[in-house]
């Protein structure tokens, strides 16, 4: 992998108590709440996932942030990729990013992606019960993107090409993309920068269009890639017929890697991005995907491939993306576990230096 790449990896605020999710789940709920609860589901479901290095940490605490980024900068990765919740004004989960936005600690590179579903209690079933709703309008652009500011300023923040790096997540949910993308850039402008690099994140079928056309710089792939998923279920492991599971979503790991790695480029500027596991059972109690049989060295073989498969568009457009940091909750995650210790950051650093992709087994 060159050396000129930069490795990003998306970060979840949600481990620290918050008002609005003791209403919702709970008093004292966070995403440990669901991970502690886990089981297996089948003969050799890895399930729970229980931290190591780290513990069950609380994101208010600055030396647990400090030590995640010790160990991102160890292992290779060149910032976090923070999820960030605005609704018409109202943040949510904010205040690990505003306390290092504030401190000026950790000293890791770092963006934002703006996390823009709505939420709702999709985790058990209640997909409709809104729980926050996203409210847009022209004056909530020019609110939020004035709020971004701040953060976009700072010194750490990841910048394209000289001008800042923000994602949103669904980008299809924006009433008036183009109207929404302008604005941005015209108050980006209006405060000194140069300008905005804005990127549209590509996870579900309807979004693997041309991003340009909306208004922004280019897509990142996300993981895993709905739209990549066949309707027939080919990937899905025979197991899951087998054990007669009452759901049908679970995927041979490896497998999955082989066909992401063949997965042709589109006839426009996208990021590459993998996933080192992925298992959201701990959250949805019906129905989860789960991506059986991920070990370090088929990660390692991912990431290499992509990395290695990847033109940079110019010196400086040279992102590829691991989701996730912390997603102890979808059974996705590089911090160290108790299974495998800290053999996802060994993978990880292993395909930045290595020149061939590993052999597997």
């Amino acid at each position: 992998m060159s050396a000129d790449l930069r490795l990003l990896a998306f970060y979840l605020p949600q481990f620290h108590t918050i008002p609005e999710n003791d209403a919702w789940w709970g008093e004292g709920f966070t995403e440990w709440t669901n991970v502690r609860k886990a089981r297996p589901l089948f003969p050799g479901h890895y399930q729970p996932h229980i931290p190591a290095d780290l513990g069950y940490y609380d994101l208010r605490t600055p030396e647990t942030r400090q030590a995640q980024a010790d160990l991102a900068r160890q292992y290779g990765i060149h910032g976090f990729c923070y999820y960030h919740y605005w609704f018409h004004g109202k943040r949510l989960l904010e205040r690990p990013f505003d306390e290092v936005l504030a401190s000026r600690q950790p000293d890791l590179p770092f963006c934002l992606c703006w996390a823009n579903e709505s939420w709702t209690r999709a985790w058990d079933g209640g997909h409709q019960h809104v729980l926050m709703a996203q409210v847009h309008s022209e004056e909530d652009d020019r609110n939020h993107i004035r709020w971004l500011l701040q953060a976009f300023q700072d010194h750490r923040y990841i910048r394209v090409g000289g001008k800042p790096l923000f994602l949103v997540y669904r980008a299809s949910h924006l009433p008036d993309i183009r109207r929404t993308t302008n604005l941005w850039r015209e108050e980006a402008i209006r405060a000194g920068l140069d300008g905005l690099y804005l990127c549209r994140v590509e996870s579900f079928p309807d979004e693997h269009t041309d991003p340009r056309s909306l208004g922004f710089d280019a897509a990142v792939e996300f993981q895993p890639d709905s739209a990549s998923l066949p309707i027939w279920r080919k990937l899905r492991r025979r197991l899951s017929l087998e054990l007669k599971l009452p759901y049908r979503d679970v995927y041979d790991y490896s497998v999955y890697a082989e066909r992401m790695l063949r997965k042709k480029s589109p006839p426009y500027p996208r990021y590459p991005c993998v996933m080192p596991m992925w298992d959201n059972s701990p959250r949805r109690k019906t129905r989860p995907t789960i991506f059986h049989g991920s070990t370090p060295e088929l990660y390692e073989h991912w990431l290499k491939g992509a990395a290695q498969s990847f033109t940079p568009f110019s010196p400086q457009e040279n992102l590829v993306f691991v989701n996730a940091w912390n997603e102890w909750g979808e059974g996705n995650h590089l911090e160290p576990c108790q299974k495998w210790g800290r053999g996802y950051l060994e993978a990880t650093r292993q395909a930045l230096t290595t020149a061939e992709p590993p052999v597997l087994p």
